[in-house]
């Protein structure tokens, strides 16, 4: 039977590639995955998404401690630097970080110390899967990303502006919101960013 559109026959396929790659990443995640897709989004997207996810899903670990470790990145306790030392250490840190397409935010409440401190004592040693992230990619190490309490009053505190105080109002009415001010440090404006 001669097919009359392959590019129907195209279609197919990738509706099947993608079904396939779907129910790997369900049995990757034990069953427990949840997921949405537009109805709009363009195929291959679709298919470029779903094969990434199992690319992540498959990954080895690693950590960005380590990552810094392997390009030649001398990581010394933070106790064992002079404040400069450790103020210098630390921009070649979130340098080296951003090479990478790791970048940190919401730091203008810690100083050099307490970052480097944070940094070198947890986020640096989160698992991440161990991919290259290429130019339309990016990881944030977010400094208040763990929600905890004290991230969110933290957040209330230094960050958030009037609109997303009282719309946590709205939400959380029970919850006491704590009076405005001014970060103590202004690091995040010189922060290296994504650009995608």
């Amino acid at each position: 039977m001669p097919v009359e559109d392959p590019n129907e026959l195209d279609a197919v396929d990738r509706a099947i590639r993608i079904n396939e790659m779907k129910e790997e990443a369900q049995r990757l995640a034990g069953g427990e995955m949840l997921s949405w897709e537009s109805e709009q989004m363009p195929p291959e997207w679709a298919e470029a998404f779903w094969r990434r996810v199992l690319e992540y899903e498959n990954a080895p670990l690693t950590s960005h401690f380590e990552q810094l470790i392997s390009a030649g990145v001398d990581l010394p306790a933070p106790e064992t630097m002079t404040d400069a030392e450790l103020t210098a250490k630390l921009w070649e840190m979130i340098e080296r970080l951003a090479d990478f397409r790791v970048f940190v935010s919401q730091t203008d409440h810690l100083s050099d110390r307490e970052l480097d401190t944070h940094l070198w004592a947890e986020s640096l040693h989160e698992p991440v899967a161990d991919l290259p992230l290429d130019e339309s990619s990016s990881c944030c190490l977010d400094i208040l990303g763990g929600c905890s309490e004290e991230d969110l009053q933290t957040r209330l505190k230094y960050y958030a502006d009037e609109e997303e105080r009282r719309d946590w109002l709205l939400h959380f009415p029970e919850d006491e919101m704590p009076p405005h001010e001014d970060p103590p440090f202004d690091r995040d404006r010189h922060l290296p960013r994504s650009e995608y």
